[in-house]
């Protein structure tokens, strides 16, 4: 029989894939944690409000990265929605596709700029 570890049990960090010790909410180690706050608190370029719902996403785990930290799945505010974004702005949520800025985009940029 297998000998499971701690690390293994709790699976591995979204941002740097290293496996985790003990679980979280939002599928982060501690370092990508910090990083992502870090990166949201010297965030000017986009809304104050929307760097506060970027990070909500973030600690409720709802947005996961798809390839290589540049395409994310985000959940809705609602729960009943899965949008695809890019850290580069395109998302496919109704804000997104008038071409304005969202959120769900917001979050995937401090993701992939931690």
């Amino acid at each position: 029989m297998r000998a499971h570890t701690k690390a293994t049990e709790h699976g591995r960090c979204l941002k740097c894939r290293r496996p985790l010790r003990k679980p979280t909410p939002d599928g982060y180690g501690p370092k990508c944690r910090a990083k992502l706050r870090r990166a949201a608190r010297t965030d000017t370029t986009h809304p104050k409000w929307q760097t506060a719902k970027a990070m909500e996403l973030l600690e409720l785990g709802a947005i996961v990265p798809l390839r290589q930290n540049r395409i994310f799945l985000v959940v809705s505010d609602d729960g009943t929605e899965l949008y695809r974004t890019a850290a580069t702005g395109q998302c496919n949520c109704p804000a997104g596709l008038r071409s304005v800025r969202c959120y769900h985009s917001v979050a995937a940029h401090l993701v992939a700029a931690a």
